[in-house]
């Protein structure tokens, strides 16, 4: 532990602010498709701290659950003066497509950003957050089910991981955590 706290001292402040805030590496950059065909990447181009998913917008399980959140999580901040941009990268992309995106995502919030794009550049985006996903069986009703992850992870403006947002929180606990790590972003 002692020699942990002399590697730390020893890094320049500079050094210190490009390490993750976790003890692990997340984030990074991807360049991707949101649902109205523009390109987008980790940057939120209207320049709003963002609470990234991994899911698939058609989802019956954990999606169901975490894309409410998420707008609710939107909406409480918002009461704060906290813009925040709810953003879904999917795990299906052959049901999660430019055009299914929109009319799925809005059901849940007007400013919900779906992105998909190839395997390769959703590969990128994975890889970047440790995302493994598998298919698990395949429902006749809805199609393929996807094990993937369940946390959000809040994003400053320029895409870099703030902190990790449990799936198990209520939306009030975690409309708390984005405040704490986003006042004065918005």
């Amino acid at each position: 532990m002692k020699r942990l706290a002399i590697t730390l001292l020893a890094l320049s402040a500079p050094a210190l602010a490009d390490q993750s805030p976790l003890p692990f590496n997340l984030g990074g950059a991807f360049e991707l498709t949101d649902q109205t065909g523009a390109l987008r990447t980790q940057i939120d181009p209207a320049g709003h701290p963002q609470l990234l998913f991994f899911g698939y917008a058609n989802c019956r399980e954990i999606c169901s659950a975490a894309l409410p959140m998420m707008a609710q999580v939107a909406d409480a901040v918002a009461e704060q003066g906290i813009t925040v941009t709810p953003v879904m990268i999917t795990v299906d992309p052959a049901r999660d497509t430019v055009d299914t995106l929109g009319p799925a995502l809005i059901q849940h919030h007007t400013g919900f950003v779906g992105l998909t794009g190839t395997p390769e550049q959703l590969q990128v985006a994975y890889d970047a957050f440790q995302i493994e996903t598998e298919e698990v069986f395949f429902d006749p009703e809805f199609g393929p089910v996807y094990a993937h992850g369940s946390f959000l992870y809040l994003l400053d403006a320029q895409g870099k991981l703030l902190t990790l947002v449990p799936p198990v929180v209520t939306p009030e606990a975690a409309a708390g955590i984005v405040v704490k790590y986003t006042q004065g972003q918005s």
